[in-house]
């Protein structure tokens, strides 16, 4: 009896294995004895688990890895094979943005990123109809310019909401999918995901001259903020200020609330680059710095972003420059993704970015 079980257990890999669609990509087997105990639910228990994942399964747990952070943080995204065909990127205006560029721009050999310029809704009429020259041409007039850097694509509603309460202030906003993400090529990392930020900043930051360039990044997205605003300090070509909206301190203590996932699968994330270290990268960001965050934020724990507050304004590395932590109560219900609703970001983002905020926590 037990050797039939073992046999049907087998039965699926046996068809995976030489399966042609599989496209080169590697299949494993990896059997538990019976005398360990394991049965179906608690092979968690074996030893030998955390070396199985990250060592026999290292080629594909990257991807694994990546689902998983997505999911937690709500922002998986939404495209998959079956769905591109009927989510077009190529055209914010299906997204009512009818005052956005689309275009692709390449940070390295063989990866194109996918990116939407907004610009401010005072433009709207006159942008109607105008080729990419006079949208870049607009990156050097005195309508500041917003890169932003979200925790999933450019496309999802929250985000698309907030570019249009950023544009009614006069703001551009440039937002863009990280490689593997959206409509973007190549594979997800978090290095990855921080060159191509860089990249952008860099091609923003030749089109734009002398106006102002500020980083605003959300959920993941502001690890990645994090991590290009420590790069451009450290070569002392900072950013003109930095805008964390739902920051956690590092993707370890970022997803340790959720109960179902391991310890083994955190110490795991960053043994293979997943490591997201805000509350390191705060320390050396000399610019102004403004931390908005939910108190019913379900996804990153309010407590991660006013930790994150906390050691930015102790750190001797602000130079003077501003640090401010915005909160927005648990009765405004604006929980991860809906802090573009409040009546009070208008005037909280227009204060803070003309230096006459004054409120600091």
């Amino acid at each position: 009896m037990e050797g039939c079980a073992r046999k049907r257990r087998k039965l699926l890999y046996d068809i995976a294995a030489p399966s042609t669609s599989r496209n080169g990509h590697k299949v494993c087997f990896c059997p538990f004895p019976s005398n360990e105990g394991y049965g179906h639910r608690f092979i968690y228990r074996s030893p030998q688990l955390p070396q199985i994942v990250r060592c026999r399964l290292k080629t594909v747990f990257i991807g694994v890895l990546v689902i998983i952070v997505l999911l937690i943080t709500n922002n998986l995204s939404p495209f998959d094979p079956g769905q591109q065909d009927s989510i077009n990127l190529k055209k914010p205006l299906d997204h009512c943005l009818d005052h956005t560029r689309n275009f692709t721009l390449q940070p390295e050999e063989g990866v194109k990123i996918g990116v939407w310029h907004t610009v401010p809704d005072l433009l709207c009429k006159e942008a109607k109809g105008k080729e990419g020259s006079w949208y870049e041409s607009q990156l050097q007039s005195t309508h500041p310019v917003i890169l932003y850097l979200q925790g999933g694509t450019r496309v999802s509603d929250n985000r698309v909401q907030l570019y249009k309460v950023l544009s009614s202030l006069g703001y551009q906003v440039v937002a863009f999918d990280y490689r593997g993400w959206g409509d973007s090529g190549g594979n997800t990392s978090e290095s990855g995901m921080t060159q191509d930020s860089l990249f952008l900043y860099q091609w923003l930051k030749n089109k734009t001259g002398n106006n102002l360039l500020y980083i605003w990044g959300h959920s993941l997205g502001s690890g990645v903020a994090t991590n290009l605003a420590r790069r451009l300090c450290e070569n002392r070509t900072p950013p003109d200020a930095v805008i964390l909206e739902a920051p956690f301190t590092n993707i370890s203590e970022a997803i340790t609330s959720y109960t179902v996932i391991p310890k083994w699968f955190i110490r795991a994330i960053t043994l293979n680059d997943f490591q997201f270290p805000s509350a390191e990268n705060i320390k050396h960001i000399s610019c102004p710095v403004l931390i908005l965050h939910a108190e019913d934020d379900p996804v990153i724990p309010f407590e991660l972003g006013k930790k994150l507050y906390d050691i930015a304004a102790q750190s001797k590395s602000r130079n003077r420059h501003k640090v401010c932590f915005c909160p927005f109560p648990s009765n405004e219900g604006y929980g991860h993704m809906f802090i573009y609703r409040s009546p009070q970001l208008p005037q909280i983002v227009s204060d803070f970015l003309s230096t006459t905020l004054t409120q600091c926590y």
